[in-house]
């Protein structure tokens, strides 16, 4: 039998040679491509870079069409953008601030507010109070580019589809409410102003307090005569309504709802409640209306810092502090403002 035959190419030297150099060319190549991308990494900016497992705090909630806009539909038009679940705090405080009120949250980060995420998370933790900046929106182009550069540097901010006008506070307060309780499953609520030197371990302590009744509307308590001058700033055009004096109502820099006083305000159909002027006698107005208990603690309105303040501001003479920007550095300097040591009530 004729014997099997092996077929195979015999490589020539020359042809050795020619693969031997493709191949190190080509290993070359990518080589050189890996050093260029690897050099473009360490040149790139690294402004506004955020760890991918960090979750932005910063969130804008916006109210479906047809939910009755403005902050005042029902609780099930209100959504926030990156549908973002509750978060369980013991109290959720919002801050309410303004476009013209940059310097004032400068120096709030510069004293009782931490300033970078890290020092919110600590304060969370320690307090159990959860605290934002809530803002709305404006037709003004520059602002709105500004305040989106504040958000990325800070990231502690709730944005509200609601035009930010003075006016327009007691809308503002009513979607601030349902946001928060949107967004937060919290037991108390706290609407605090931007102009206010706040002690966060004292607010906690005072929240976490065991009470027999569910429903707290919780605040410095006042009573007033009524503003009927035009030319006063808080002048109420439906005085007639209210005859001479308030009732008694928290004031405004700071107060507390629990969370069964804001489900009932999330539940509120749009325009069934009457809107006053002034946001604080709004509230306690429709506070008269349910079954709460008004709690008045005047630790929440103390015009210095003492032992057992929890908010201090320039009672009566401003709604806040007078000059905030810096009575606020002035504040944190003192001793019996920072370092004074967190009591526990006997109560």
């Amino acid at each position: 039998m004729p014997s099997s035959r092996k077929f195979f190419h015999a490589r020539s030297p020359s042809s050795s040679r020619r693969s031997t150099i493709l191949i190190v060319s080509g290993c070359l190549l990518v080589g050189l491509v890996g050093f260029v991308f690897g050099l473009a990494s360490l040149v790139r900016p690294i402004t506004g870079y955020r760890c991918l497992h960090d979750k932005p705090r910063s969130v804008r909630v916006v109210w479906e069409r047809g939910s009755g806009g403005n902050g005042g539909g029902n609780d099930v038009g209100l959504v926030s953008e990156d549908g973002t679940k509750r978060h369980k705090v013991m109290g959720f405080v919002g801050i309410q601030t303004g476009f013209g009120s940059v310097g004032r949250r400068r120096s709030l980060r510069k004293t009782w507010m931490p300033s970078d995420s890290q020092g919110l998370q600590r304060l969370e933790e320690a307090t159990g109070l959860a605290f934002r900046f809530i803002i709305g929106r404006t037709n003004d182009k520059a602002k709105m580019l500004e305040l989106k550069k504040e958000i990325a540097e800070y990231d502690d901010f709730i944005q509200l589809d609601i035009e930010e006008e003075y006016s327009k506070l007691p809308y503002k307060t009513l979607a601030f409410f349902k946001a928060a309780y949107a967004l937060f499953d919290s037991d108390f609520y706290v609407k605090a102003d931007d102009d206010i030197y706040l002690r966060p371990d004292r607010l906690s302590l005072l929240l976490a307090r065991e009470r027999s009744h569910s429903q707290t509307y919780l605040g410095c308590m006042k009573k007033g005569p009524v503003f009927t001058d035009p030319k006063l700033k808080w002048f109420e055009p439906l005085s007639y309504l209210l005859g001479k004096d308030y009732f008694l109502h928290a004031y405004g820099p700071i107060y507390a709802l629990s969370a069964d006083v804001v489900a009932s305000l999330v539940a509120l159909r749009n325009n069934s409640f009457r809107m006053f002027s002034n946001e604080d006698v709004t509230i306690g107005a429709w506070m008269l209306a349910m079954n709460v208990n008004h709690e008045n603690n005047q630790a929440l309105c103390a015009p210095d810092c003492t032992s057992t303040s929890i908010a201090v501001w320039d009672i009566p003479k401003c709604s806040g502090l007078c000059n905030p920007e810096k009575k606020l550095l002035e504040l944190h300097q003192k001793e019996i403002c920072t370092k004074s040591p967190t009591i526990e009530s006997d109560d």
